[in-house]
């Protein structure tokens, strides 16, 4: 296996591992677009709540609004030069209970045949070296940076939102060896941590940065 790529938290504040390669690999359930190795992180307050429960929760859909993640800055993981974004995709209702999820579940192969932005939603990657890292669902309209600029690591690159393969507003992160989403191999990667070694957090596990 190879080595994994140390990242830095691309956000402050309290977020809920989500998807954790700690737990399984692939960790989403699939290798399609390089996502083997993938994580995601979902903002939550201090109840632990990515927003609160109502009624509407349990049986129906959510604005993305009401959750505390919508419209936080995501920043870079690491230092290098931004080569893809891609904006324009609609924030859609989150999809919290077993009902709208059921619902949402439905239509993911029509997703998937959209192919890699109508997954992903909007998003940046980020090539440093022989290294491409994606973070995706970001809120349409935020991106702050354009194909061809460098960033160093903690510059703001846009805000979390809910579009794509989403059924909540969260960040999702990966390392592939390249751009071609349907041959790219996925490479594992790791958060640092000050004084410490880097490491991969546990699923359900909350990280402050």
């Amino acid at each position: 296996m190879d080595s994994p790529v140390a990242l830095r938290f691309p956000f402050t504040g309290r977020w809920r591992v989500e998807n954790s390669p700690a737990r399984r690999v692939p960790s989403h359930g699939t290798r399609l677009f390089g996502t083997a190795y993938a994580i995601d992180f979902v903002r939550v307050d201090d109840r632990g709540r990515s927003a609160p429960w109502t009624l509407r929760s349990l049986l129906a859909t959510e604005p993305p609004d009401r959750f505390v993640g919508f419209g936080s800055p995501i920043l870079a993981p690491l230092s290098g030069e931004v080569v893809l974004t891609h904006d324009g995709e609609p924030d859609h209702d989150a999809y919290r209970s077993f009902r709208a999820q059921l619902g949402y579940a439905a239509t993911q192969a029509a997703r998937v045949r959209r192919g890699a932005a109508a997954i992903a939603g909007n998003h940046v990657v980020i090539r440093s070296g022989d290294v491409y890292v994606l973070l995706a669902h970001l809120r349409r309209g935020s991106l702050a940076v354009e194909e061809g600029q460098i960033v160093a690591t903690g510059e703001r690159l846009g805000e979390c939102g809910n579009s794509g393969n989403s059924t909540e507003p969260h960040v999702h992160v990966q390392a592939t060896d390249g751009l071609y989403w349907d041959t790219c191999r996925a490479l594992p990667i790791a958060f640092q941590r000050r004084d410490e070694p880097p490491w991969l957090p546990a699923e359900k596990e909350v990280v402050e940065a």
